[in-house]
């Protein structure tokens, strides 16, 4: 199938092919640990005083699979936080640095959005 694509007001003509569902379903991928998505604080749309290694934030949208930490557990940097499902593979969720959770934000099977705060950190 022809498609036509413009980017940046130019024009592309590209070719695509449907990939075989049975090959997709096969291919069971797992991405490695990611760490919390961090914006700036202008970005986020927070006052300038607002610390952003007190949160956890999602990498991309998804579902949360399973929840690994409760609140007042002590934590360790790269620590597994939470599970997330998003297109069929596993996002790992690790803590940025060793903190306190204070509380935790979402609930297994919760749908969550990028940069949504997960965890919050004392």
């Amino acid at each position: 199938m022809k498609l036509n694509i413009v980017i940046d007001g130019r024009s592309y003509e590209v070719e695509v092919e449907e990939a075989a569902e049975s090959a997709l379903e096969h291919s069971a991928l797992t991405l490695p640990a990611v760490q919390s998505a961090v914006l700036p604080t202008a970005a986020a749309g927070v006052s300038s005083d607002f610390d952003e290694t007190k949160v956890c934030r999602s990498p991309l949208a998804g579902v949360v699979s399973r929840i690994e930490v409760r609140p007042a557990q002590q934590v360790k940097h790269n620590h597994l936080l939470m599970v997330l499902d998003a297109m069929k593979m596993e996002i790992k969720v690790t803590a940025q640095s060793a903190a306190t959770v204070k509380s935790i934000e979402v609930n297994s099977g919760d749908a969550v959005r990028p940069n949504q705060v997960l965890v919050c950190f004392e």
